[in-house]
């Protein structure tokens, strides 16, 4: 298995003073000239490279790409479950050196634990992060009720639709009240129907929690749809084509907001910087 080249120590010492101080003035991310190179016997590979970008706090940003240009590996970097071989990941001011505590992570597969109702599932939480328990199930009520799993507590999850199942996939990821949530792809596997349904709940539940959410998703009309600004990537190495800014009110009707001129204007944009053949969805 290739290993990702590390950070040269120069990095370290460069960045440690920068890392004291408060957080508040900081964006909840910031990618300074970032790049990711893997090395293995056969040949060395780019993944990203010269990635530069802020994250302001409480900001939805989408990332969308090509397959392969490294939009998971921003958000591995981002959760300290990858160091970047040249260049400083910050979360919130501190510079990121290893796997962090205060992020949410929902990936494209709920992996719930079969055994385990859906309550239990979002418990799985607390017990990892070892959350007083009382403060465990008032916030697993609240995110019950937010995500409209009430009625379900006590399922399986082979009893759940996939829909279901990714919406207590979120509550386990939100239930410590993180400040940056990561999302890799979570509505990918689901049918378009459900897969607006949730896009219209994240919506709600990001404007109801003000929390920063970076999206990874391969849907253009997803990504302007929930975002206030979409990240392009070009081609592996992956690099940032252009940030678009999405002109849209923070509360978005799904039928309303596709009709309007500044959705079709965005959408339109990605499909150009991402080449003609780009799919709609």
């Amino acid at each position: 298995m290739s290993k990702p080249e590390s950070g040269t120590a120069a990095d370290t010492a460069t960045d440690t003073a920068a890392d004291t101080g408060g957080a508040r003035n900081e964006p909840a991310v910031r990618m300074d000239d970032v790049a990711v190179r893997f090395r293995s016997r056969k040949r060395d590979v780019t993944a990203l490279r010269d990635v530069a970008m802020d994250v302001a706090m409480g900001e939805f940003v989408a990332i969308v790409g090509p397959s392969g240009c490294g939009k998971s590996t921003l958000l591995k970097l981002v959760a300290g479950l990858l160091k970047p071989s040249s260049g400083t990941v910050r979360l919130r001011g501190e510079r990121v050196g290893g796997p962090r505590h205060d992020i949410g992570y929902v990936f494209q597969r709920a992996a719930l634990l079969e055994w385990r109702s859906a309550r239990k599932n979002i418990l799985l939480q607390a017990e990892m992060r070892r959350m007083p328990a009382e403060q465990a199930r008032r916030r697993t009520a609240e995110l019950i009720e937010m995500t409209g799993l009430r009625g379900f507590e006590d399922a399986l999850p082979h009893e759940l639709s996939g829909g279901m199942q990714q919406r207590v996939a979120l509550c386990r990821a939100l239930l410590h009240e993180p400040p940056v949530l990561l999302m890799d792809e979570p509505f990918g596997a689901l049918d378009a129907l459900t897969r607006e349904q949730l896009n219209v709940e994240m919506n709600r539940i990001w404007r109801e929690t003000g929390t920063t959410v970076l999206l990874v998703t391969h849907s253009i009309a997803e990504a302007a749809y929930l975002a206030n600004r979409v990240v392009v990537m070009t081609d592996r190495p992956g690099t940032i084509a252009e940030v678009i800014d999405v002109d849209l009110p923070p509360e978005r009707d799904y039928a309303a907001t596709m009709a309007r001129p500044e959705f079709a204007r965005v959408t339109n944009r990605i499909r150009t910087l991402l080449g003609a053949g780009a799919a709609a969805d």
